[in-house]
Formats: structure tokens, C-alpha cells, sequence
């Protein structure tokens, strides 16, 4: 397909400006999407506002945003599992398929691993229009529209959360942090079978998200202490720390119960910050980290379309294409007003 496209490209802090490029020829295992839908990113604004994630610095122009869908307008010569019209969520992380890491499955751990809006990886799809392998492409149901399609990655890593603590009926969780990897891990204890939890976070906006889908009591940490609450009843089997903040990783030790897991999802942009083993140490609790996620499209897929996680209602916000920078710089100015927003690209 011959033609240009417009791309969003971040220029330095806070700086973002539409240029105009070809639209990429497809290799003979890739499709052309016409990205619809890219969600914004903690990762995005941690890079937009701070130039940096942990140890990924910003140092050159890059395009940002990794969670899209689209539809297929054109297919490399081996594809065979897609045609054109196909609506996809496109996983944006491809592994080098040789390592240890791949062959085992865990192509997430990838030391080779090329993953969009990754400064010294490759670019995000914040564009018009991407060429992507076909095996990371994932057909939509015709009940998942392309913004669900998109919201399917953070979906993913909600996921991948309770699968790696081993959550199970019947036991209790709270959820420090209720942004939208917050909302989609209580989302995700809820499709597991666990009904008691508890949601952590100080704006009132997003505890109010969480109780809708499905936190059974929630707590404002600026007016309850909820370590005290917490620590009244023995702590909880599953905590999550999802909001990537120092603050809230130390709190994570003081309330798991004994026996119980704590499960670090949140990333922070700073690569060090404390933990507190020896809370976690006296109750002889596990730590569990998480890192993105894997061989879970199709499951998140499943499960939106099952009507089992309202995927979309994490969603409060929708900026167009040409407004992308003031969309992503609204995001920093109103954090107690965004809880998730989605660019709509075409």
C-alpha cells in the first residue's frame, strides 16, 4: 500500500509533533493495520512527562503508545490466518524466538526482546497505519470492537498478575492502586473466583471505578489508615501493588496476611526504591514480580468477549488524533480526572 501517513512523534519533555512518513511496506509475515484505537499508557506518561522508566531513557525522538487495535487492510505474501477486513489486537512485543526464555514461553523475559514505544527498541503506534507479524496480531470477535481491541494489552497484564500469585476462590486480595492496571487486576480476581477485595487508592473517582467492577469495600488511604483496617483482620491472602510508587511497595509488606503473597506489578520510573522484607520475612510471605505478560491474548480476548470483564469501563476519556498532544498532556495536568484514556486514531 503506497501513501503517506501521520505520525505523533515526542520531540523532547512534553513535546509532541505530527509528522508526515510513508506508510511501511509489509514483509511477507506481516499485515498492514489501520490503527483505530491506542490506549495511553502509565509507561507513555512516565516517558512524556520524565524522558525516562526506570532505566529507559528517552534520548532521541520516539513515538510513543503501544496498546492498539485496528483492522487489517493488507496481508504479507505468507500470511494465511488473516485477510483483509480482520479486526486484530496487536501484541507489541516481539521476542527473538531462539533464547532460552522464548523456547520455554516465557518470551516476555526476552533479553532480545523488540517491544513498541521502548526507547532503543521500537517505535509505538501512535500512526496511521502499522505493519505488524501476523502471529501477533489476534482476531477480534465480532462482539470486541477495536477499543477493547486495544484495551486487551493492559488487560493482559491484569492477568498475568493473578496467574503468577496463584489466586484462588476464597481468598481475600487488596489492590494498592486504582488506575487501570489497578481496575483490570480486580477485574481479573474477579473472572478467578475471588470476591473479597479490597482497593486501595486517594482519589475518590477511581475508588468509585473500582467498586463498580467489583471491589467489595474500598479505601481512600488519605482519610483511612489501611494498614491498621487491614492488619485488624490479619492481613490479606493476595496484595497487589500496582501503582508503581515507593509509598505505597513499602505499605505492600505490612499487609499481606501470614503465608499470604505480595505481588509487585506497578513499574516506577525510578529503578531502586525500598521493600519491606522484614514485614514480609515475619509472615513468611512470598514476592512475586511481574513483567508485562504472555500467552494471554487470546484468554483477555475471551473474556471480554464472554461478557465476563467489562474491559471498556475502565475508559474515561477519548482524545482524537489531532489532539494527541494536549490528550497526553492532559493525562499529567488531571491525574485525579484520568483514569483511562484512549486516542482515537482513524
Amino acid at each position: 500500500m503506497d501513501g503517506k501517513m501521520k505520525v505523533a512523534v515526542m520531540t523532547g519533555i512534553r513535546k509532541m509533533e505530527m509528522e508526515e512518513r510513508d506508510i511501511p511496506k509489509v514483509k511477507p509475515n506481516e499485515v498492514l493495520v489501520k490503527v483505530e484505537y491506542v490506549g495511553v499508557c502509565g509507561s507513555d506518561i512516565h516517558f512524556f512527562e520524565a524522558g525516562r522508566v526506570g532505566n529507559w531513557i528517552v534520548d532521541k525522538p520516539l513515538v510513543l503508545g503501544h496498546e492498539g487495535g485496528g483492522t487489517v487492510v493488507e496481508v504479507g505474501a505468507d500470511v494465511r490466518d488473516l485477510k483483509v477486513g480482520d479486526r486484530v489486537a496487536m501484541e507489541p512485543g516481539e521476542g527473538c524466538g531462539n533464547c532460552k526464555m522464548c523456547r520455554s514461553g516465557k518470551y516476555n523475559l526476552c533479553p532480545e526482546m523488540d517491544f513498541m514505544a521502548v526507547p532503543g527498541q521500537r517505535n509505538g503506534i501512535f500512526l496511521e497505519y502499522c505493519a505488524h507479524p501476523a502471529s501477533l496480531c489476534f482476531k477480534l470477535p465480532d462482539n470486541v470492537d477495536t477499543m477493547e481491541g486495544g484495551l486487551v494489552e493492559p488487560l493482559a497484564v491484569g492477568l498475568h498478575a493473578v496467574n503468577v500469585s496463584e489466586a484462588k476462590m476464597g481468598q481475600s486480595a487488596v489492590v494498592l492502586g486504582c488506575g487501570c492496571i489497578g481496575l483490570v487486576t480486580i477485574m481479573s480476581l474477579k473472572a478467578a473466583g475471588v470476591d473479597e477485595i479490597y482497593a486501595v487508592d486517594v482519589l475518590d473517582k477511581r475508588l468509585e471505578k473500582a467498586k463498580e467492577l467489583g471491589a467489595m469495600r474500598t479505601v481512600n488511604g488519605k482519610k483511612e489508615d489501611v494498614v491498621a483496617l487491614l492488619q485488624a483482620m490479619g492481613g490479606v491472602d493476595q496484595v497487589y501493588e500496582t501503582a508503581g510508587s515507593e509509598f505505597t511497595t513499602l505499605q505492600a509488606g505490612k499487609l499481606v496476611a501470614a503465608g499470604g503473597t505480595v505481588t509487585l506489578v506497578g513499574m516506577c520510573a525510578d529503578s531502586e526504591i525500598k521493600l519491606d522484607i522484614g514485614s514480609i520475612s515475619a509472615m513468611e510471605a512470598k514476592i512475586n514480580t511481574i513483567f508485562r505478560y504472555r500467552n494471554l491474548y487470546p484468554t483477555a480476548i475471551k473474556l471480554i468477549s464472554q461478557g465476563k470483564i467489562p474491559v471498556k469501563k475502565v475508559v474515561s476519556h477519548v482524545f482524537d488524533f489531532k489532539d494527541i498532544a494536549e490528550g497526553v498532556n492532559y493525562n499529567i495536568d488531571n491525574k485525579a480526572d484520568v483514569i483511562k484514556a484512549v486516542i482515537k486514531i482513524s
